[in-house]
Formats: C-alpha cells, structure tokens, sequence
C-alpha cells in the first residue's frame, strides 16, 4: 500500500478577524497590519483629531489678542483643559463627534459641538464657546487639519521608512563596491559596472528625491469664507487680522497662504504628492532591475521555509517581494497623481471635489508604505552570485572595444572606432581575439600591456570608488 503524505501546515500566529475579511479594501484587510503607523494620522479619527486641534488652538489664540476683547485671556488652568481635550482626544470621543453629525449633517459643526459639549460646564470656559469656530468657514478648519495630517506623516512615518531603504540599499552598494558586472544598455552587452556602483546610482537618487520631499511647504490658511477677511473685519475692524493669521498658521508649523478663495489652493500638496511620486518611480525602476538580475542570476534569492512559489511548479522561487512592490507603488503613484492634478482645481470660489479627493490621502501612502516594506523584504533574501557575473562577462570580450578604441584615439591611430567596429559588431569576439587584435596594434609599449592586462571584469573605472564614497 502506498504511505500516506501528511501535510504540517503551520497554523497562522494571529487569527484574521472578520473585519478584515470583509474589508473592501487590503489596506483594512489583507495588508492592515502594515500601515498602521498610519492609522492615527490618515483615519476618520485622526481627522477629527486634527480638526480638534485647530479650533481649540485658534480659540487660544483669539483669547490671547488684546484687540477681541470680549474674551479675555484664559487661566493657565483653562488652557490646559483646553489642550488636554485636543491632545488627548479618543477615538470614543471621536465617536461621538460622527453621532453629533448625524444630527447636523456636517462633519466640522459636529466639532464644534462637541468641543462645546465637553467644555459647557466650565465655569471660566463656558461664557467663551460662541468664540469657537469664530469667524471660520469650514475649509479654514479642515486645510490646516489636513496639512498637520501631512506634515506628521511625512516627518514620523514617510521620511524615516525612506531613510531605512536608503541605508539597506548603501550597506549593499559598499558590500558589493567592487563586484563586476556587464552592463546592459538598449538590452544588449556594455561597458562593465559593478552590483554596488548600480546600487549607489539608486542610492543618490532616492537621496535627492527624499531631501525634496522634506522641503515641500505645507501650506494652511484661516481668512473666512472667500479669503478676505469679511466677517473678521465685521467684528473686530481695527484687529491686524492678516498679521493675526499669519501668526497662528506659523504657530502650527505651517507655511502661511495669504492668498486664497474659500480653499487653500493645495498646491503645496500637489508638491508634495509629486516629490513622493517620484520616489516611488525611482523604487518601481529599481524593483524592475532587480527582477530582471534576479531572471539573469545575478542574484539568488533566500529560500522560506515552508514558502510556496508556484502552486504547481516546486521548483520555484519567485521574486515577488519586488512584484508586490512594484504594485503597491504603482497604486500610491496613480492616487498621487491624481492628487496633484485635481486638487489645485476648484470651480471659481469653492467647489467640494477636494473635500472627496482629499479623504483618500491615507489609502496612497498606505500603498506607498507597503512598496517600502515589500522592497525592503526582498533585498533582505538577495544574495550576489559571483560565478554567474563572472561568466557573464567573461562572455562578453567585445565590451573592452570601447576601452581598445580610446587609447588608440589617445595614440592616433588611424581609425580606432572603424577598426573596433569592424572587429566586434555582429561578430563573436572571445578572449583570444580581443589579445591578438590589441597585440597588432602600433601602440606603446606600456599602453599595450595595459590592455592586454585587461579583463571584462576589471574594466570597470572608478565604479568601485564611486560606490563607496555615496
């Protein structure tokens, strides 16, 4: 009788709930664990947090301007509960913010009211809760809340996953600084680099990229209802109501827009999205080469146990650490674009689109944040494979033309392109070729010997001292 195959499948170390089996999207379900760091900035509660925020901030600030004044300043004792509402806000409290708007139909109001609620039987803050929301349209609130929201993913989340890829992929380009490889442009044999030197290239660029992204401003305003100030002059005439604003956007490390309709014209978001658009193009770029060396051999790939490659091929180890990535940047990269296109655009003085657009920030760098965590996985199992490189190359003898064809230039020889494109181009040029045509040349002595002395894989320049100074 035949034995009987028994399978051990691991069971999984955390049970998936049904939420997340019945998440519309991965980023709740299948990839939830992933993103979130972003879950507190991005959320519906991380919104109305942010929203708390700002008009407990600019009640503080209105409170402290001698010109309002009907509302003195407040006791150290008012200013901490107001902060305390704001800075630790739950997501009860958020819950009951979304039951006060299913009331009032809008999701600022709801704010309002609720930060009047909690604040109602305060005998100094109480006299003081017509001066919440005083004076805003509801995008004065909801611009500078998005831009806090932005800020702070970009700087405790975005950023530092960036600066561990930029790390891990300098580790390898000094580790591989000096290991040669062909080159391929246009897909055909060229001049040798090495693994590290291609590396460091990525390196550079993501280095750039980054520094871009820490730089876009973020911008926010608070000027009323079409940018002018009206209701603000209306109250309080002789109140500096431009210097006022601007104080208060800079107070939240922002950069202040003194010139807008109702909407900040979310052009430094557009900014923004952009320059982590590019980062993510530069990523796919790299998960590409690197699927295709992987193809090549140039990398073997660490093996998991008890992972599956092909549902029907065992033999299989794919790299779909790079796959997955190049996905998920892909996904970032088309809300990103989106992002930056439609959100400067607003019907004359306000059109709501933006409100919708902008809800969706979170769900692009969620996507992004997965590439990262996918990219960086996948370099994690690479292992260079010398021997294949090295075959590789010494396979590839044509490519010291370009090397042969310049010292003659040097020397001036009579047609040194002409003569190397005769010898090589859709010919098959091997070790002992290349020698005897260098051999047959009137060069000088020193000259030729460095040439004859010259190997595919030692033609590689200042590879290795480029890919160890990035």
């Amino acid at each position: 009788p035949r034995e009987r195959l028994e399978l051990t499948i691991p069971a999984p170390q955390l049970a998936m709930s049904d939420a997340q089996l019945l998440a519309l999207s991965p980023l709740d379900g299948r990839y939830a664990g992933k993103v979130d760091a972003l879950r507190p900035i991005f959320s519906e509660y991380g919104l109305i947090k942010a929203r708390v925020k700002v008009e407990v901030e600019w009640l503080l600030a209105l409170a402290a301007d001698p010109g309002i004044v009907e509302l003195p300043p407040f006791s150290a004792t008012a200013v901490t509960r107001l902060r305390a509402l704001a800075d630790g806000l739950s997501v009860a409290d958020a819950a009951r913010v979304k039951e006060i708007e299913r009331t009032t139909n809008h999701d600022v109001k709801a704010v309002e009211y609720l930060i009047k609620e909690r604040l109602n039987d305060d005998a100094e803050l109480s006299p003081a809760l017509e001066f919440v929301h005083f004076a805003c349209t509801s995008e004065d609130i909801n611009n500078l809340s998005y831009a806090l929201m932005l800020s702070e993913a970009r700087q405790s989340v975005l950023l530092p996953k960036l600066d561990e890829l930029i790390q891990k992929l300098r580790a390898m380009a000094h580790a591989h600084a000096g290991l040669p490889m062909l080159s391929r442009t246009h897909g055909q044999t060229a001049s040798p680099t090495t693994v590290g030197k291609e590396l460091a290239n990525v390196v550079a660029r993501l280095q750039r990229q980054g520094e871009t992204l820490a730089a876009a401003l973020v911008a926010g305003k608070i000027n009323g209802a079409v940018g002018n100030y009206n209701a603000h002059v209306a109250a309080y005439p002789d109140v500096d109501w431009t210097g006022f604003s601007r104080r208060f956007v800079e107070s939240l490390g922002l950069d202040w827009q003194p010139y807008t309709t109702q909407i900040e014209p979310h052009d430094g978001i557009a900014e923004l999205c952009d320059a982590q658009k590019r980062i993510d193009i530069i990523c796919i770029d790299l998960c590409r080469d690197l699927w295709g060396y992987i193809s090549l051999g140039y990398f073997k790939q660490a093996v998991k146990a008890g992972e599956v490659g092909s549902s029907t091929m065992p033999h299989k180890v794919n790299p779909i650490d790079f796959e997955n990535a190049e996905g998920n940047f892909g996904i970032a990269n088309a809300l990103l674009e989106h992002f930056a296109a439609k959100l400067p655009i607003s019907r004359w003085q306000r059109d709501l689109t933006d409100s919708t657009v902008l809800r969706a920030l979170g769900t692009a760098f969620g996507h992004t944040l997965i590439g990262y965590d996918a990219l960086q996985r996948g370099l994690g199992k690479l292992n260079a494979n010398p021997e294949r490189l090295a075959a590789d190359l010494d396979a590839a003898w044509e490519v010291l033309a370009e090397a042969v064809q310049t010292v003659m230039r040097r020397h001036g020889l009579p047609n040194p392109y002409e003569q190397l494109k005769a010898l090589t181009r859709g010919h098959g040029i091997d070790e002992n070729s290349m020698r005897t045509f260098i051999a047959g040349l009137d060069l000088p002595a020193d000259a030729k010997q460095r040439l004859l002395d010259m190997t595919p894989g030692s033609y590689t320049g200042l590879a290795e001292r480029l890919a160890k100074e990035i």
